[in-house]
């Protein structure tokens, strides 16, 4: 018994050989394989139950191009107040300074360490871009406005509805623009939209909600809501069919709600619900991403720890 033992323990050099190649070879399969899952990960995948790290980020299907230039010069966004708000959070990176003055930008990379400043650049666009969802939407028709309900047949905007129209946390409290922020609402040809695009994202918008309103993103009466709508407009303009639409807005919304969607997260697999296979239009909607849809989650499972759940400020 002894000297089969001393036997094993002493293998063949070959066999030795074979065994650590065998190690290696698996360990080497098993690294490709995450890595091919990180390579096919998809906006929609994104689990907010797992602690994933998106500093590396993920590009989404849209070209920011001159934007940020078309902004700051049209004073949409002024570089002098942007940059000073920044300068007390340890200031802008080099990509993020880039968005704003660069003209040759490619897709756009959002992650959880600038899922911020994407938020305040993209709300500047939402607000500024002229669009009929900002100057015959509920932006203007909510309340006491002074219009009519159907505004078909309107070409223009009462001085009244406008004022009024100011009074919303995303036109209010933009105050990172040159002059007072309503000189900018819906004044700048950003993007052209065809009628067909206009379309789609007035159909997309009203089925995109955020857990910090009860609102959808047509009507965009907070930051996170005119941000979507300036990325919506964005992706139309650049031919991102409307499943894809969903499938980034779900992907953003949760960098910008980690807690909450974290919890949504959670209510599915209490139900049963696998996450992963979801449709993101479904989770997008005020079901489960408005205020009170959220709560309603909320009072379903055990309170969770909330993480950067967004404020409606820059």
């Amino acid at each position: 018994m002894e000297n089969e033992t001393k036997k094993e323990k002493n293998l063949p050099p070959i066999v030795s050989i074979i065994i650590v190649a065998a190690l290696i070879s698996g360990a080497w399969i098993y690294t490709a394989r995450l890595k091919s899952q990180e390579i096919l990960w998809h906006p929609a995948r994104l689990n907010p139950q797992d602690e994933i790290s998106l500093k590396n980020g993920t590009e989404l299907p849209v070209r920011w191009g001159d934007m940020g230039v078309k902004m700051t010069e049209a004073g949409v966004i002024d570089k002098e107040k942007f940059e000073n708000l920044y300068s007390g959070r340890g200031g802008l990176s080099e990509s993020d300074k880039k968005l704003l003055y660069n003209s040759d930008n490619g897709n756009l990379v959002i992650n959880s360490e600038n899922s911020g400043v994407m938020l305040n650049m993209l709300w500047a666009l939402g607000l500024g871009n002229k669009n009929p969802i900002l100057t015959e939407g509920p932006m203007v028709t909510y309340g006491d406005a002074g219009l009519p309900a159907d505004l078909s047949a309107k070409t223009s905007v009462t001085a009244e509805a406008l004022a009024k129209a100011g009074n919303f946390a995303s036109t209010g409290g933009w105050t990172l623009a040159k002059g007072n922020a309503m000189a900018h609402y819906g004044m700048h040809s950003f993007i052209t939209l065809t009628p067909e695009q206009q379309m789609l994202i007035e159909k997309v918008s009203k089925d995109i909600y955020r857990p910090c309103c009860d609102n959808s993103t047509y009507f965009p009466d907070c930051n996170h809501g005119m941000a979507m709508l300036g990325l919506l407009e964005l992706m139309a303009s650049q031919g991102v069919s409307e499943t894809d639409m969903y499938k980034v807005a779900l992907q953003v919304n949760t960098l910008w709600f980690p807690g909450q969607y974290k919890a949504v997260a959670v209510f599915f697999k209490s139900k049963n619900m696998d996450w992963n296979t979801a449709d993101p239009k479904k989770i997008l909607s005020a079901e489960f991403s408005s205020a009170s849809g959220y709560q309603g989650v909320l009072s379903q499972i055990q309170p969770q720890e909330q993480k950067g759940g967004g404020s409606c400020g820059a």
